[in-house]
């Protein structure tokens, strides 16, 4: 078993950059950048000296607000080289949620792009920022954000009171390279380097602190479980701003001098192009981007023979969409893994070399250096194996804490440093893992417990059905009950009653769902998490169960 690294990020890239200096770190097919690993490195360190000239000090928190541009890339390795910690944020926010997390993170410096979806980035930060419009760039002062002072817009607009990004990278001429040596040599690969807010499937996102150690461990673990080494391309066309794109991507890259192929957002038809002009050897993706893009009209065109490994993850993966990825798409080494933000994020994953069988039933076994238990919920107390409790990690991976909430850090890591996932799961003699859905979302109907991921599963077998998701609703008569979203396939009709005519005797009756709603998507967060708090929101409302849901929470 391979070693724990003990390095911060700056030293890392220092160490692959000499090792594959002219090995292309990075590649922006829309935008025709290529950057090899030493000038990958060199753009990085001059960003660095840019952050310290603006007086950006060791552990000071920078928030970044951009869906993957090159920038992005260069601010990880940057704040990571010269000691500020990236706060990732969520291209999907708004205005409340903004300030929530610039207030909380008690972030100096926000990089943002200008706009997105139709949304203006710009227009927003004014809205809760009025004092931008007159402050002088660099000298914020906002009361209701007192510890804001720098804005950095990428594009060539000026805006007041704010920098441009090429206003940083000319500050990094008055640093020198002893100076940023320095920094660098000071950092500690257990300082935080990188905060990332939980994804709000349920309550106020949570700020989860994590360190060199915890990303570049994981990261090269990740890449070990996909066989990938410097000759492999990624394409990466899940989100930086979530565990997915910058550790499983990036990190796992960078461990191992492999080339990135960022796709700045996603799109279905430009991450085949690009798969197929890159010669990409890797493609990440949470199970509805595949899905979007197995089923693009187009997909036959595209020579994808290149693709041999990946990654499926971030929400639960219908055993046929990883079946086609492997037969239709040619990646016959994709491993799923799974995990959480607080845990870097990847606690289990498969192996190229297991069988498909393995590959498609289970979320594979610990990663190196990683300890996993399964245990009676609310107990430190394991079940015997092929039980099901709740799935426990312990290692190099657990993050430092949440910030500032020492006490929702206290109730998520307990006194011998085990991660409570809050995650159901059941694992094998071989070390396994299976996850049978959520504390939370276990539905409970007269007094018979319903896992939906089961539920869904079968659901999934129908040939007309693209995409199911199954939540538990209030019931006055059962406590709860079974609701389906259905998405169908393109030109496909289909009832409730042919659908429950279809689980009829295949499934437990009071597993059959009594309510099929048939929509066009799922509620998601940016980082591709189907919402199924909202799922239940929407049920409530359109079926009519205010009454019942009163009645429990009352």
């Amino acid at each position: 078993m391979a070693e724990t690294l003990h390095v911060t990020v700056g030293q890392l890239l220092d160490n692959i950059t000499a090792r594959y200096p002219e090995g292309e770190a990075v590649v922006y097919r829309d935008r025709g950048l290529r950057l090899t690993y030493r000038e990958f490195n060199q753009v990085c360190a001059q960003a660095a000296k840019g952050f310290m000239k603006l007086g950006i000090d060791r552990g000071e928190n920078v928030a970044i607000w951009a869906t993957n541009h090159p920038e992005w890339l260069i601010s990880q390795f940057a704040t990571g080289k010269m000691g500020g910690v990236l706060v990732t944020v969520n291209t999907n926010y708004r205005t409340a949620e903004l300030e929530y997390l610039l207030r909380q993170s008690d972030s100096t410096t926000l990089i943002l792009m200008e706009a997105f979806k139709g949304a203006s980035y710009i227009e927003m930060l004014y809205e809760i920022v009025p004092e931008l419009r007159d402050a002088e760039p660099g000298k914020l002062q906002c009361e209701r954000l007192p510890h804001l002072k720098n804005i950095i817009v990428l594009g060539e607009t000026r805006y007041p009171g704010m920098f441009n990004w090429s206003d940083l990278m000319a500050m990094g001429a008055d640093v020198s390279d002893a100076e940023l040596t320095t920094r660098q040599d000071s950092l500690d690969p257990d300082d935080v380097i990188n905060m990332q807010y939980t994804s709000g499937t349920t309550g106020f996102p949570k700020g989860v602190m994590l360190t060199h150690n915890n990303i570049i461990n994981n990261g090269r673990n990740i890449a070990a479980c996909m066989d990938l080494t410097d000759v492999d391309r990624l394409c990466i066309p899940v989100p930086f701003f979530h565990c997915f794109g910058c550790v499983l991507g990036v990190m796992a890259c960078v461990t191992v001098g492999a080339t990135m192929v960022p796709i700045v957002f996603f799109n279905p038809q430009e991450v085949l192009e690009t798969v197929e002009a890159e010669k990409c050897t890797g493609l990440h993706g949470v199970p509805t981007m595949f899905i979007a893009e197995l089923n693009h009209p187009e997909f036959d065109k595209y020579d994808l023979s290149s693709l041999r490994t990946g990654i499926m993850a971030g929400s639960p993966c219908p055993i046929e969409v990883m079946k086609a990825v492997v037969e239709w798409m040619g990646a016959k080494e994709i491993t799923i893994a799974y995990g959480q933000t607080e845990s870097s994020p990847v606690i289990t994953q498969t192996r190229t070399q297991d069988p498909i069988e393995l590959r498609v039933a289970s979320v594979g076994r610990a990663l190196p250096n990683v300890e996993v238990k399964i245990v009676e919920p609310g107990t430190s107390i394991e079940v015997p194996v092929g039980e099901q409790g709740e799935l426990c990690t312990r290692g190099y991976h657990v993050m430092k804490g949440y910030y500032k909430n020492p006490g929702a850090t206290e109730a998520a890591i307990d006194e011998d440093g085990w991660l409570h996932t809050g995650d159901l799961a059941t694992m094998d003699e071989n070390g396994y893992c299976k996850i049978t859905g959520r504390l939370k979302d276990m539905i409970i109907r007269g007094g018979e417990n319903i896992y939906p991921r089961e539920v869904e599963e079968f659901l999934y077998t129908h040939p007309s059905v693209l995409d199911v998701q199954v939540v538990g609703v209030p019931d006055l008569k059962f406590g709860e009950e079974v609701a389906a979203y259905v998405i169908l396939k393109e030109g496909q009709s289909l009832t409730a009653d042919e659908l429950r005519e279809y689980c009829t005797g295949k499934i437990s009756r009071f597993k059959i769902p009594r309510y099929f709603e048939f929509v066009d998507a799922y509620p998601m967060t940016a980082s591709g998490k189907i919402q199924k708090f909202k799922l239940r929101e929407q049920a409530i409302e359109s079926l009519g169960l205010k009454q019942a849901a009163e009645i429990e929470t009352a």
